[in-house]
C-alpha cells in the first residue's frame, strides 16, 4: 500500500466519522449531548480539510470542476422555488 492509497483511506475514514457525527448531532436528545456531537463533528472536518489539502498539494485529489452552465442552472431552479 503506497502513501496515496493511505492518504485516501484516511479521507474516507475521516468523512464517515463526520457523517455519524453529523448524524449525533441531528438525533441528540440533549443540548448537552449534541453540544458533544458538534465539537467532535468540528474537530473531525477540520481533519478532513487537512488531509483533503495535503493531497491536493500533492496533486492526489482532482476534483472535477463544475461547468458554469449547470452552476446557473442549479441558480435558476433554486431562485425560482
Amino acid at each position: 500500500m503506497n502513501e496515496q492509497n493511505i492518504m485516501q483511506d484516511l479521507l474516507n475514514l475521516e468523512k464517515g466519522a463526520c457523517d455519524l457525527y453529523l448524524h449525533g448531532t441531528i438525533e441528540s436528545s440533549t443540548p448537552e449531548m449534541q453540544q458533544h456531537f458538534k465539537t467532535a463533528l468540528n474537530e473531525s472536518l477540520g481533519m478532513q480539510g487537512t488531509i483533503y489539502a495535503e493531497m491536493a498539494a500533492r496533486g492526489w485529489y482532482k476534483p472535477d470542476c463544475a461547468e458554469q452552465q449547470k452552476m446557473q442552472q442549479v441558480r435558476q431552479k433554486f431562485q425560482a422555488a
